[in-house]
């Protein structure tokens, strides 16, 4: 199979592509459809038509519109058509009616498939596009497709609602370096995150720096990225247009902007200050007339993208650029950006300024505000000539870059570090680097080395430091009693309200919780969120805690600390910590049905991870995925969750341990039982510090234990079961319990022990009554059906099974509710026929012949529908014998279309 290399305009828009020539097959070879393809100038509109046209195997006519003939009647239908075609009356006259060109054109295209390109249809004339709609809208057995871009969502009001519109956004970083490497440019992938913010993924702007930029350019993480020429020389053009005050304060916003990346916003006044200009808003107007400065309508005014204020900063020249920087480190107020505004002033080191960088840098790690200590302790390294605290600078910048989350950037850093004598407080940052990248074996190497060569009563604030990135090593291995020890250490080295000492108590509650000590973690964790209300360190505090209260079953209250840890990224903290709490509120969501939440929350976190460069956190994320693929029966995707987790799994418990799961619930989804043992038995021989059997987030316990019953390993299950509620009945853990109780219904249903399995099964209902678990009730009520329906209930059971089918439903689990409805026709219920069943068999043979024509064995089909393997082959036997067939391939290849 030959593969098929796109040009490089088509880098990236693999599912555009799809989708546009899906919207070309659904109008067919005789019927009229349209598309709109729309985005910024750059993004590749045009690109992806000329694809469409290319492959389509129509007549194609192309069209491109220009301002300058947008008010030309009929002009595009006269780009369309050659001189000799276009429409006239019958007097010879140019037609002038819409409605009159549109039906000239479906005569003009008869029967002939034909593709009309409309490129730039924001220029294009009214009259024209009239025309073209009315041409899909009256004429819709004609064989035309129009394509139609355009700069602004949604596209002309003339065609709105005709047909597909198919929005064109920036290219991901997976993209721009593919695109980079098409053009012999293999950057580093920190500089490939940069370049996409930089350039919002905008084809053109990339292809430009791709090709201008010199070699060494783009191994340089920490260097400004320019702009390309096409922009500056626009940027140039717009400026020239500015009146003086319009272009005074673009320059403003210029250099205040470049002091303020990453550290706080600019604001408009002081832009007019800087600018120094005597009537505002008409210098507003010029410069957002320009298409320089964004409308204040939509907030705080700013450059419309990076480039341009790039574009900008060179068009002032280095003299300029340096008097403008002197004036703004008197304009504003922040300390951080007063300090870089120096910075910006000086290309000589100077002492100095390097140690007030230090001490505001320290000043703002306090707040937790790591970002910003990370660019100002760079800065104050460059500044410093004597080597001992310029490296130690170089390892604090380092740090600040993993603690806010930036791992691509202190990545392409740890040659350097790595090439710096060996200190306590280096080992410890590239072990704080080796935990978020889910190294655990490399991790702990470096924190015990930094911690035996600390001295701890010499230098308490580098001790205390690597005892919180221990208790962060201690998290990820699910150690809840050694992460208490170590939070308490950094605690007591430097006391609690310390930078150090406040994210070990983030932490600590989540150590207490792993170690059974639930109650006085949420003391905490109150008491924590009462001394730290707001901040960067706020955002660590209400992760955790929203992390504890999932654990502990109160779910609302998780979504909102979840939800708010979550925006506090937009807000100057932590890239690190927003993503965990992405990770656990997907899983809030899923618990409480809101599954198209919860996949919407894990692709917000997915491109956090992938801009970040964070793994640690991203097995989490894709076993919620993997869940609610496998339950809706996208059984592709689902794997697809599972074999990236797998790829990037190491050796941290807290990776592991979610992959273990997902494959576990994957195979519980398809029946396949030995499959979930196998997957799960890895968690049953960790040891028992791991902490993994403690009742909260981790729900794994039921599945293993409902495979063992499944399985018919009831002594296995018996004492699995005993050792799980004896920990959620001393934690008094409701969904833990009512979970394992549902698996304690079966064992006891198995057994033959109705009463008490009814009992077990009501009980774990009562557990969830007033739970918003709406999964676990599903779980609840099929499980109770089935034992019913294998004790001869059959009506009590069909009455169960149809409440667990409607939560299913509800749900969108399609392979339960499928599920449902083999056992619904198992029990001779009353569940509408499957089109296309064969009439002459019984429900339980119908159910039967289903699963074997999906592959399942005997055994595995006795445990789907609780049966004995004997009574499935007397089934079968059966099936056979109606059917007229010998053979289990026969019987699948029968019911291929009808399972």
């Amino acid at each position: 199979m030959s593969v098929v290399t796109l040009p490089s305009s088509l880098v990236g828009r693999e599912r555009e592509r799809e989708r546009l020539a899906a919207a070309l097959a659904e109008a067919g070879q005789a019927g009229a459809g349209l598309a709109v393809v729309t985005g910024p100038p750059g993004i590749g509109k045009t690109a992806l038509v000329r694809d469409l046209a290319d492959r389509s195997g129509r007549r194609s006519l192309w069209a491109r519109c220009v301002p300058w003939e947008a008010n030309l009647p009929f002009g595009v239908v006269g780009q369309l058509l050659q001189p000799a075609d276009l429409p006239s009356d019958p007097a010879g006259d140019p037609l002038s009616d819409p409605l009159a060109v549109a039906a000239f054109l479906a005569e003009w295209i008869g029967t002939s498939p034909t593709l009309i390109t409309v490129d730039a249809a924001e220029h294009a004339d009214r009259p024209s596009l009239r025309a073209l709609s009315s041409l899909v809208r009256q004429h819709r057995c004609v064989p035309v497709f129009i394509a139609v871009t355009a700069t602004f969502s949604p596209g002309p009001p003339e065609l709105a609602g005709l047909g597909h519109e198919i929005e064109l956004s920036g290219l991901d970083a997976t993209a721009i370096g593919e695109l980079a490497r098409m053009h012999g440019r293999i950057p580093h992938p920190a500089v490939v995150e940069r370049l996409r913010r930089h350039t919002a993924g905008n084809p053109r702007d990339l292809l430009g720096l791709l090709d201008e930029l010199p070699d060494a350019r783009w191994a340089a993480v920490n260097q400004a990225l320019p702009a390309p020429r096409h922009v500056m020389a626009q940027t140039r053009e717009n400026l020239a247009g500015c009146g003086a005050g319009g272009r005074a304060l673009v320059e403003a916003f210029a250099i205040l902007e470049s002091a303020a990346d990453g550290i706080g916003e600019t604001g408009l006044a002081e832009a007019i200050a800087l600018a120094g200009i005597a009537d505002p808003f008409a210098a507003q107007d010029e410069a957002t007339g320009s298409g320089l400065l964004t409308s204040r309508i939509a907030g705080e005014p700013h450059l419309v993208n990076p480039m341009i204020r790039a574009a900008v900063l060179e068009s002032l020249g280095a003299v300029r650029r340096a008097e403008l920087h002197d004036k703004a480190s008197r304009v504003v107020s922040d300390p951080a950006r007063r300090l870089r505004h120096r910075v910006a002033t000086t290309d000589l080191p100077d002492a100095a300024l390097a140690g007030e960088l230090d001490t505001v840098a320290t000043e703002c790690s306090a707040r937790g505000e790591w970002g910003a200590a990370a660019k100002l302790l760079w800065e104050a390294s460059q500044l410093t000539t004597e080597s001992l605290p310029r490296d130690d600078r170089l390892v604090r910048s380092f740090d600040a870059m993993v603690a806010d989350g930036d791992i691509l950037a202190a990545t392409s850093l740890v040659p350097a570090l790595e090439s710096l004598r060996e200190t306590p407080r280096r080992d410890a940052a590239l072990g704080y680097l080796a935990v978020i990248r889910g190294r655990a074996a490399e991790a702990d190497a470096r924190l015990r080395r930094a911690w035996d060569i600390v001295n701890t009563d010499r230098d308490p604030q580098v001790a205390a430091q690597i005892a919180q990135r221990c208790t962060l090593h201690m998290l990820s291995r699910c150690r809840g009693a050694e992460l208490v020890r170590w939070a308490d250490t950094a605690v007591r080295l430097v006391g609690p309200d310390s930078p150090a000492g406040l994210e070990a108590a983030a932490i600590r509650g989540l150590g207490l919780a792993a170690d059974g000590r639930s109650d006085e973690a949420e003391r905490a964790y109150l008491a924590l969120a009462a001394r730290v209300p707001h901040g960067a360190q706020a955002q660590r505090i209400a992760m955790g805690h929203g992390w504890l209260q999932l654990g502990e079953d109160d779910l609302d209250a998780a979504r909102s600390s979840l939800e708010s840890a979550v925006s506090t990224a937009f807000l100057g903290g932590s890239a690190r910590i927003a993503l965990w709490a992405h990770g656990w509120l997907a899983r809030v969501q899923f618990l409480t049905g809101e599954w198209p939440a919860a996949l919407r929350t894990v692709a917000a976190g997915r491109d956090l991870a992938r801009r970040t460069g964070i793994v640690l956190a991203t097995p989490l994320l894709n076993w919620t995925a993997a869940q609610v693929h496998a339950l809706s029966g996208d059984w592709n995707l689902a794997e697809s969750e599972v074999r990236d987790s797998e790829t990037i799994t190491e050796s941290y418990e807290i990776m592991r341990v979610p992959c273990h799961i997902a494959r576990a619930q994957l195979a519980e989804a398809r029946a396949d039982y030995a499959a979930v043992l196998r997957c799960l038995e890895p968690l049953t021989r960790m040891p028992s510090d791991t902490n993994i059997l403690e009742p909260g987030v981790w729900t794994w316990t039921d599945t293993y234990g409902n495979a063992l019953v499944v399985r018919g390993q009831y002594a296995d299950a018996e004492r699995f079961l005993t050792d799980a509620e004896r920990t959620a009945t001393a934690r008094v853990h409701r969904s833990t319990l009512a979970r394992l109780g549902y698996v304690r219904g079966r064992l006891h249903g198995a057994l033959g022990d109705l009463p008490s399995a009814r009992a077990a099964f009501t009980e774990s209902l009562a557990l969830l009554d007033d739970l918003p678990l709406r999964y676990d009730r599903a779980r609840v009520n099929f499980a109770f059906g089935q034992t019913l329906r294998r004790a001869g209930r059959r009506r009590e059971a069909e009455a169960v099974i149809t409440t667990a089918r409607e939560l299913y439903l509800g749900l969108g689990a399609q392979a339960y509710v499928r599920r449902c409805d083999r056992e619904l026709h198992a029990g001779g219920g009353r569940v509408p026929r499957e089109q296309g069943s064969p009439d002459r068999l019984t429900p339980q043979e119908e159910a039967v012949s289903s699963l074997v024509a999906r592959g399942l064995s005997n055994r595995e089909i006795a445990a789907e529908l609780y049966l004995s393997p004997k009574t499935v082959q007397f089934h079968l036997t059966r099936v056979y014998a109606k059917l007229g067939i010998r053979s289990r391939t026969e019987l699948a290849s029968l019911r291929s279309g009808t399972t």
